[in-house]
């Protein structure tokens, strides 16, 4: 079973419920629920919803680490065939359209790269500008450089690691795929689609929620750390607006709203992505879907 949807949209709170009803395992299909140091901000289940049904892949990874979408199908893949000698009913639950991607059509090949080629590349950006770094991407991977934006720090890193690492663009590492988990027919795909303005509001107040319950003394806590900020889980939203606050460069309420409205845009770009890129999957409203735990989803 496969259930996706927009950030705050009830995708953990159906998928638990699913799990205690059929014996089934829930499966972390989210790029930053990945990460032990940010519970909180990124809203995973709480501890006390793990020990009700068994959960994987959640906060398994260190902040410091790139969790890049090979390692969790890789990761995934472990998961998925420990549930089948189970017999559990495995649930993958999530807002990354990558991971679901991966899940049903496949990942393109690509081979990790080396930290120290990592580092070389990001010690150019800093020193050097993203701009400059774009032109040298134009000049080695003009299909890249083409479709990415001039000021795409992370993507146009990345696209310059792959040459250095590889001697083969990423353009050509996309032509050789790496095969779906899951195949086709074998699963049930849902994708929470709750009307937008009551989602929004519901986003708003769970930023709020989040921050009482602890979420700035979580960001204080990876702040200390002095991560490189291009890492993934630097960039979780929130994150980075409420490091500018510690760093007193905006108030508290500026650092929340930046943190509210990056979120309500990234589950406008959710409704995008799921709706051109796995069309595949069947589009219902938060309250159908419960209303189908009656009628077994398995």
């Amino acid at each position: 079973m496969l259930i996706a949807g927009p950030t705050a949209s009830g995708k953990s709170a159906l998928a638990l419920e699913l799990a205690e009803r059929t014996g089934g395992v829930v499966i972390n299909t989210d790029s930053m629920q990945v990460y032990r140091d940010l519970r909180i901000i990124t809203a995973r289940p709480t501890p006390q919803e793990e020990a009700r049904v068994p959960h994987r892949l959640y906060g398994h990874v260190d902040a410091a680490v790139n969790c890049s979408a090979g390692h969790w199908v890789s990761d995934a893949a472990a998961v998925l065939a420990e549930a089948r000698a189970q017999h559990r009913l495995p649930i993958f639950t999530g807002g990354s359209g990558l991971y679901f991607k991966a899940l049903t059509r496949g990942l393109s090949a690509v081979p990790p790269v080396a930290a120290e080629i990592r580092d070389s590349v990001r010690a150019r950006l800093e020193r050097d500008g993203v701009e400059a770094l774009h032109a040298e991407l134009g000049q080695r991977d003009p299909a890249s450089a083409e479709r990415l934006k001039p000021r795409d720090r992370t993507r146009i890193a990345r696209a310059l690691e792959v040459i250095e690492a590889t001697g083969r663009s990423l353009t050509d590492w996309h032509r050789d795929g790496l095969p779906p988990l899951l195949a086709p027919g074998s699963f049930r795909a849902v994708f929470l689609a709750p009307e937008r303005d009551a989602l929004y509001a519901r986003i708003d107040a769970r930023f709020d929620t989040m921050l009482q319950a602890g979420a700035l003394e979580e960001v204080a806590k990876l702040g200390a750390r002095h991560l490189d900020p291009l890492l993934p889980a630097m960039k979780a939203h929130g994150v980075p607006a409420l490091l500018r606050h510690f760093n007193g460069e905006i108030t508290l309420e500026q650092a929340a709203e930046i943190g509210r409205a990056d979120t309500r845009h990234y589950a406008k770009r959710q409704f995008t992505w799921f709706r051109h890129q796995l069309p595949e999957f069947e589009w219902v409203t938060p309250e159908a879907a419960r209303g189908w735990l009656e009628t077994g989803l398995r």
